[in-house]
């Protein structure tokens, strides 16, 4: 049976709808706003498996090119693999949603958002994240939402829900906030160095709207929803637990607070063999093994957690505000263009800064339309940097971190105008204990600054934790890896000193108050401000030479009509010159033309020649001139590319001649002045040593 729903956003209604497709599915949802349209499914499968510690969710996130009515590009002309966008929404959509799944229903559970319709004014993004939502909501599977994601910007004073693809741009502001009607769950954008204020009243903003979405969706569950699936018994207790926690709770005090992250882990992971040794008949029972480590996994959760909100003391020892001691190298490598080494306590990041031409920009064919990116950041965690055997490649995980450490770094970065050059960074993770996309901000500005890039200024970031319990509440600075896995917030602010460029926060907790927050980002600041000095210190401007190895790029504007006189019939002019100088020019409708080569004198060289080619020829002007021809009443000397004019033979010389080969030579360089450009359009050219013999005489 059809059902739908609607709520007024702006000039439109964003419409939610079932009944009609993929009836198959336990829950599907089609949702529509504007001239965009997304389809979200959820299926389960038939069993359960009791047990099970985590929540099999998977969130596929997919465009469909027709929905722009595009084909897509290259060789194969159909959707393939997933694209960094498409990763970076599932990852959007899976945060709020994962925590409110309970564990013990026990099955897979898939979630298949699809963009069907793309009008290329208003992102699909955040309608696939309500229609994700909902099309859960409406299932049969257990879910303790809804929640909602909405998109904030800021455009002078102005906080806007949910923009168009032009407000984006124009915004200093850009946040998508997701959560429940009881409160914000997940952040994350980027930001042109506002303060905390604004970040602050975007929340809040935010916030009310989510609520609104929440109450809808709730509604349509009323209209549409179907009994819930129950949830997998627990028929199974750990036996001898008290035995167990009474001998290793002591224990685990004092192993917890061992200094060192594998220190740490090795005199934990000894009490938990001893006492699995102790009781292996027990455990040779799988459920009765999946029980043990979880009341260890408790044990070490209360003992953290009580250790902070008590005492004020963390497992590594540092008071809550402290961080950790920060290291900065620069020119660690001696080939690259710019190089960084940063460290922060076992957290590092190799940041490589490697400068391109144009043809080396990132060129983006999707739904949204075709565009181009000249700042790249990379991110890679190989398993190597915790210390396991693993897989190496590229996952969710360094998709969505290297985008935040770009968001944080992009609005810092020149504009082309400034610096025309295309800009990739790398992050090598070799060790983490904690924010890792953080040490990628910081080692990326200390590489750009290496590689000559000027920045507008530097950037630097850290992670936040939060412990609550009841109305008692800790804010950590610069977090742990297992502060992070057992406290109730995770939340990263990256700026300059004068403002925020990137945010993240995860909060597993329901109700954050304006309150914390405030003193969360107030903390942030300061220890922001912090790693800045120790950054500012090893480095504060960029480099005034260019790495020897880059490519040299020079630039100029000249009168978008002359573009094709510069280009020639056929591009032969521009062919020409980029074969003559050893060059590569690129050319632009509003006239900028860019001239790469392999060394300043070749860019330098073809940045004159171009300059000739296209500007007037100036009467009065000396000009270094190419004898291009020789006749009895004088030479043709070419003052400009293309461009050639007479030298008459009795301005050649102060005395008289018999013969033009007397004095010039074809394809000799000789200076001449420019004396007229008459009627017809002709030059008429001097020898400038005739001149000056003149003026002697």
């Amino acid at each position: 049976m059809l059902q739908r729903v609607t709520i007024k956003i702006g000039d439109e209604d964003l419409i939610l709808e079932t009944g009609r497709m993929a009836k198959q599915a336990n829950g599907s949802v089609f949702a529509q706003y504007a001239g965009s349209a997304v389809l979200a499914t959820v299926c389960t499968s038939d069993s359960a498996e009791e047990g099970l510690d985590y929540v099999p969710l998977t969130v596929d996130y997919n465009e469909k090119y027709y929905a722009a009515g595009k084909i897509p590009g290259g060789f194969i002309k159909r959707e393939s693999r997933p694209k960094d966008k498409e990763i970076l929404v599932s990852r959007l959509i899976d945060r709020p949603m994962r925590p409110l799944f309970d564990k013990r229903f026990g099955r897979d559970i898939q979630i298949v958002p699809t963009t069907i319709s793309a009008d290329q004014v208003n992102p699909p993004d955040m309608l696939a994240i309500v229609a994700a939502s909902a099309a859960v909501t409406i299932s049969d599977i257990p879910f303790d939402g809804p929640v909602a994601g909405v998109r904030i910007c800021a455009i002078g004073e102005d906080l806007i829900i949910n923009p168009t693809y032009e407000q984006i741009e124009k915004s200093r502001l850009e946040i998508v906030v997701a959560g429940t009607k009881n409160g914000i769950t997940m952040v994350e954008g980027g930001a042109a160095e506002v303060d905390e204020d604004l970040m602050i009243a975007a929340l809040e903003k935010a916030r009310v709207f989510i609520g609104q979405l929440c109450e809808l969706q709730e509604k349509f569950r009323e209209l549409a929803g179907k009994p819930k699936l129950p949830l997998t018994e627990v028929k199974f207790s750990l036996e001898n637990k008290d035995a167990i926690k009474g001998e290793a709770y002591p224990r685990l005090q004092t192993a917890c607070f061992v200094k060192g992250k594998h220190e740490r882990y090795e005199a934990i992971h000894a009490v938990k063999a001893e006492l699995a040794a102790k009781y292996a008949s027990q455990l040779e029972d799988s459920m009765q093994k999946k029980l043990f480590d979880a009341l260890f996994e408790d044990m070490e959760y209360e003992i953290l957690r009580s250790s902070i909100l008590d005492k004020g003391v963390r497992v590594d020892g540092r008071g809550t505000e402290d961080i950790r001691q920060i290291t900065c190298e620069v020119g660690v490598l001696p080939r690259t263009h710019g190089s960084a080494l940063f460290t922060r306590g076992e957290t590092q990041s190799l940041a490589v800064a490697t400068l391109g031409t144009v043809f080396d920009e990132q060129v983006f064919d999707d739904i949204d339309g075709d565009k181009r990116e000249r700042f790249l950041l990379h991110y890679n965690f190989p398993p190597y940097s915790v210390g396991e055997v693993g897989r190496m490649g590229t996952g969710r995980r360094e998709i969505g971190h290297g985008y935040l450490a770009r968001r944080s770094l992009e609005a810092m970065v020149p504009s082309r105008e400034e610096f025309p050059y295309t800009i990739r960074v790398v992050s090598e993770i070799l060790e983490s204990n904690g924010s890792s996309s953080m040490a990628s901000v910081c080692g990326g500005t200390l590489s750009m600054l290496h590689a000559g890039v000027p920045m507008k200024r530097p950037v630097a970031g850290i992670a936040m934790g939060l412990i609550t319990e009841g109305e008692r509440y800790a804010v950590l600075s610069d977090i742990l890896g297992e502060e992070d896995h057992l406290g109730d917030m995770d939340f990263k602010v990256a700026g300059t000193e004068k403002g925020i460029t990137g945010f993240q926060m995860d909060i597993k907790i329901a109700g954050v108050s304006p309150e914390v927050m405030r003193k969360a980002m107030d903390q942030a600041k300061r220890g922001r401000l912090h790693i800045l000095s120790i950054m500012n210190a090893t480095l504060d401007k960029p480099s005034q030479i260019i790495s020897e190895y880059a490519p040299k790029i020079t630039s100029l504007k000249i009168d978008p009509e002359k573009l094709g006189l510069l280009i020639g019939p056929g591009g032969k002019n521009i062919k020409a010159l980029c074969e003559h100088y050893s060059v590569t020019i690129n050319t632009e409708n509003d006239g900028t033309v860019t001239i790469y080569g392999k060394t300043s004198k070749n860019a330098d060289e073809a940045k004159a020649a171009v300059i000739g080619i296209v500007e007037d020829p100036e009467v009065g002007r000396i000009y270094d001139g190419l004898v291009k021809r020789i006749m009895d009443f004088g030479a043709f000397v070419e003052i400009l590319p293309g461009k050639e004019g007479l030298c008459h033979i009795s301005k050649l010389s102060r005395q008289r001649i018999a013969n033009v080969t007397d004095v010039v030579k074809e394809g000799q360089r000789i200076p001449v002045k420019l004396l007229e450009v008459d009627k017809m359009g002709r030059l008429n050219l001097s020898y400038i040593d005739a001149i000056e013999e003149s003026g002697k005489a």
